[in-house]
């Protein structure tokens, strides 16, 4: 046999898998329904001992352990198909490079699974055949709302085979930020959670989209996946050439050994685990709470909370037991072990308190206010040019006057030496150089207004640990962004007042979608603001993938990404904005912006604030690692963003223009929203480099806390304590 390429790891997994007891009945009926569809003798994919050794009926009873027969064989069937649909694609259109077949083949699928009553094509592969059947089967018993979802994950797990394909054909590995976000897509856990949903209990439709319900679903993707690649590292990179496989991408970016790289794969894991934990237990009961869920829809998440844990465990199991993959070694043996058997995962007391128990509570133990000196700033990738907006100047002399007038320069948080040292229209200036003076001025009060408010809620709201409060000052900024046109309630403070003035100003000309869409994008913005302090009350430094992702919601680039694209008209297709390429394109534009504000503002927010959320901190605890280390990779990280960037514009955005058969209108408008995120990024960084903000020599002279004497203004009297005349709130602790 050949030798495995490393030592697999041990594993978190504190739940024991559990055995479906109908497990040969799943067997037998999805044998019986592979060959009718077509799957076995004379597909050129599988035969009888394909589908014997791979064993998809125990892989279903144990992530399924506790629905019925009939439900156990038809989940059986779905897996049987995915599977069968991966090693298809893999034989027809990945070993050949057939680009041009893939995308013809993949285009046809949804046709199988319409929203409604519908006649659907004659299927001409197995394939299609077994979509049809399985779609036909599955929908009458679930809601439209899970039918919509769940055709989401399985066009998406379907779609971005083509990713994978164009990757294998440029022989070119993702960086990790990339991996881990096209893994969710086109490794197919999403769709494994939709069919949680079948054997447990359906999501409530009003919180399938809430954040504890998507991070529940994405730590689940995430920890199946990152799995999944530690035990098929040999068949994937070694026999089949794949590069998408978790253990070669940290290998790549790390230059570490493939030993090393596994046993990264496997700390992010736990990590994806932990979090799922903590967002079960802390996060969703809040939900559940706010928003007034019936007893029985919290046992519907509940039950789907636990079908999601059940899968891990089970899916680990399955693994250990399939020929599909790398498994020898992975049992315990170590005499201090629980001995293993039959539908039971190995449980090793000591090392999972001395290794996952340290790493959990090492996110707990941050001391804020450490002394870490002036922020080093590396010399960051930027290849493209800055254009400034000739009306700049003018800009900055009339933001003065609109946040005094809202208030904001009133409030005990900022004063004009803080405005100043922001200097947010040099930012807009960058952002929007063809901008007019009255466009560069809105621009500049919305950078304003949204800084201003980061700085807001930690300030105000952090030290105090006053969680209620935040989510009445969210929803009532919410309140002041009024979809019908109406009147905002009357504003309480400085930043009501100026998210009133701004709404009005900039929805004026917007139909409802888009005045809908900018709403949210705010929305999301300030609850994510909510999220850091949830983090900042426990004491946590967040997980890295959440806080990567988290991230871009805390900098606002949704707000800023609508209002670019307000711009292209209706030019582009909406199917162009929701396509993989260009949510690539923007994600890595905006990680990149990020990170480098991360390693500009780290003595700012580490020394000076008390503040957890910045990403070479949150490198620093993951990996037990120095500030020098931490912000090499940060730096690393951001570098890749910005070629990824560069490869999606020069590679992956042409390709899906000639896929989608874009007009020549719509071509140039692409280009024209490319140029924009490139300006973005380039003003960012000018940005950085040139204003005050995070100087050490700034933060050195400035009283950091409440300014003396002014109190901030929240609209819940009695609940701020009020600084006694000529005094100052100064290293207030924030978590």
């Amino acid at each position: 046999m050949t030798q495995q390429p490393f030592e697999l790891p041990h594993f978190y997994l504190p739940h024991p898998a559990r055995l479906n007891p109908h497990v040969e009945e799943a067997r037998a009926h999805s044998t019986a329904w592979a060959r009718e569809m077509g799957m076995l003798e004379g597909s050129g994919v599988w035969d009888q001992s394909d589908l014997d050794a791979h064993d998809y009926g125990l892989l279903c009873a144990y992530t399924h352990p506790d629905c019925d027969g009939p439900a156990l064989s038809l989940i059986t069937d779905w897996y049987v198909w995915v599977f069968f649909f991966d090693d298809h694609f893999l034989e027809k259109y990945k070993r050949t490079q057939d680009r041009a077949g893939g995308r013809a083949h993949l285009e046809r699928l949804p046709l199988f699974m319409p929203p409604g009553p519908a006649a659907v094509p004659e299927p001409e592969n197995p394939v299609e055949a077994g979509l049809k059947d399985l779609w036909r089967r599955t929908v009458p018993s679930m809601s439209a709302d899970w039918r919509r979802r769940f055709s989401v994950a399985t066009e998406n797990l379907l779609n971005e085979s083509l990713w994978e394909l164009s990757n294998i054909d440029e022989g070119r590995i993702a960086n990790p930020v990339e991996y881990i976000e096209m893994r969710r897509k086109v490794g197919g856990a999403p769709w494994s959670a939709g069919l949680v949903e079948y054997a447990t209990a359906e999501v409530p439709a009003r919180v399938a989209g809430t954040r504890p319900l998507r991070v529940l679903m994405e730590t689940f993707s995430d920890a199946v996946h990152l799995r999944n690649d530690l035990f098929s590292y040999q068949r994937e990179v070694e026999d089949e050439g794949e590069l998408s496989n978790g253990v070669l991408v940290l290998e790549t970016f790390f230059g570490c050994s493939t030993q090393q790289a596994a046993d990264m794969v496997n700390d992010v894991l736990t990590s994806r685990l932990h979090q799922f934990e903590h967002t079960a237990l802390t996060e969703v009961p809040a939900l559940a709470l706010d928003e007034g869920l019936t007893p029985a829809e919290v046992a519907a998440v509940a039950a789907y909370a636990k079908g999601l844990q059940d899968w891990q465990s089970g899916g680990h199991e399955w693994h250990m037991r399939s020929s599909r993959y790398m498994n020898e070694g992975a049992r315990a043996t170590r005499p201090w072990e629980r001995p293993t058997g039959p539908g039971n995962a190995a449980v090793d007391v000591r090392s999972l308190l001395a290794a996952s128990g340290a790493g959990r509570l090492r996110a707990y133990t941050h001391v804020p206010f450490r002394k870490v000196g002036p922020s080093r700033v590396p010399d960051l990738y930027m290849p493209f040019p800055l254009e400034l907006s000739p009306h700049l100047d003018g800009a900055r002399q009339r933001l003065t006057g609109w946040a005094r007038r809202m208030g904001i320069l009133g409030e005990g948080v900022w004063d004009e030496d803080k405005l100043a040292a922001g200097d947010l229209p040099l930012c807009a200036a960058g952002l929007d150089p063809d901008a007019t003076p009255e466009a560069l001025d809105l621009s500049a009060q919305w950078l304003t207004w949204g800084t201003y408010g980061d700085d807001y809620y930690p300030l105000v709201f952090g030290h105090r640990r006053d969680l209620a409060a935040a989510r009445l000052t969210t929803a009532r900024l919410s309140a002041c962004m009024p979809l019908d046109g109406g009147s905002p309630p009357a504003p309480a403070n400085g930043m009501e007042r100026g998210l009133a003035d701004l709404w009005t100003r900039t929805t004026a000309d917007m139909t409802a979608g888009e005045r809908r869409t900018l709403k949210e994008a705010v929305d999301t913005m300030t609850e994510a603001w909510v999220w850091e302090l949830s983090n900042q009350i426990h004491n946590r430094v967040p997980d890295p993938v959440d806080y990567l992702e988290m991230r871009r919601q805390t900098f606002g680039a949704d707000i800023t990404l609508h209002l670019c694209r307000m711009g292209r008209g209706p030019a582009v297709p909406p199917e162009v904005y929701r396509s993989g390429p260009v949510r690539s394109l923007e994600n890595a534009a905006v990680d990149y912006a990020c990170l480098l504000n991360d390693i500009f503002s780290y003595q700012k927010e580490i020394e000076y604030e008390g503040e957890m959320h910045n990403a070479i901190l949150v490198v620093q605890n993951f990996f037990g690692c120095d500030y020098p280390a931490a912000l090499g990779v940060v730096h690393d990280l951001t570098t890749q963003r910005m070629r990824q960037f560069e490869h999606v514009t020069a590679h992956e955005l042409p390709q899906l223009h000639d896929d989608l058969r874009l007009s020549q209108e719509a071509r140039e408008a692409m280009g024209e929203y490319v140029a924009d995120l490139r300006n973005y990024m380039a003003a960012i960084l000018h940005w950085h480099r040139s204003v005050p903000r995070y100087r050490a020599e700034y933060l050195a002279g400035r009283t950091h806390g409440f300014l003396p004497g002014r109190p901030p203004a929240v609209p819940f009297p009695g609940r701020v304590a009020v600084p006694a005349p000529g005094t100052a709130f100064a290293a207030l602790p924030r978590g």
